[in-house]
């Protein structure tokens, strides 16, 4: 098989299967307070998904479709959506993340403080998986020497 060839055939196989592993992402998001899985698990499958479209795309357009910014942005926001929740459980009278004031019944208030905690969690593991590969690629990417590329096939 040629490579412009082998190229098509794995830009169109992820293009067909990077929306499933996000929608699976999400699954194993919203789902995991009722059985396996979780704000990390599913920020892993998520960065996964991207991590995925980088490498077959190259680190400029997944940078294009996720820049740095917004990447941060999601990490800080997850990391205050966490400690957020803690604080404003504090302040309704309860312990840090004491979820049970959450809610008007102490099981609707731990849903509610662990579906938000979980959703803090997977935003801040995906900007954070995708900010460690984009910083290893962007290095890997600085340390190739073109000359040595001559001839090659070049992604």
């Amino acid at each position: 098989m040629t490579g412009m060839r082998r190229k098509i055939v794995l830009r169109v196989v992820s293009k067909l299967l990077i929306p499933f592993i996000l929608l699976f992402g999400l699954y194993v998001q919203w789902h995991g307070d009722f059985g396996p899985g979780g704000g990390f698990q599913a920020g892993v499958i998520f960065a996964a998904g991207f991590v995925l479209y980088g490498l077959i795309f190259g680190l400029g357009t997944l940078r294009e479709a996720l820049p740095s910014w917004l990447t941060r942005v999601v990490l800080v926001l997850g990391v205050l959506l966490y400690a957020g929740v803690g604080v404003v459980t504090m302040l309704m009278g309860g312990n840090f993340l004491g979820y049970n004031v959450l809610g008007a019944t102490p099981q609707g208030g731990q849903h509610i403080g662990i579906v938000l905690i979980e959703f803090g969690v997977g935003m801040t593991v995906f900007a954070a998986v995708m900010t460690i590969f984009c910083a290893f690629a962007g290095r890997a990417a600085a340390d190739v020497n073109p000359v040595d590329d001559i001839g090659g096939d070049n992604g």
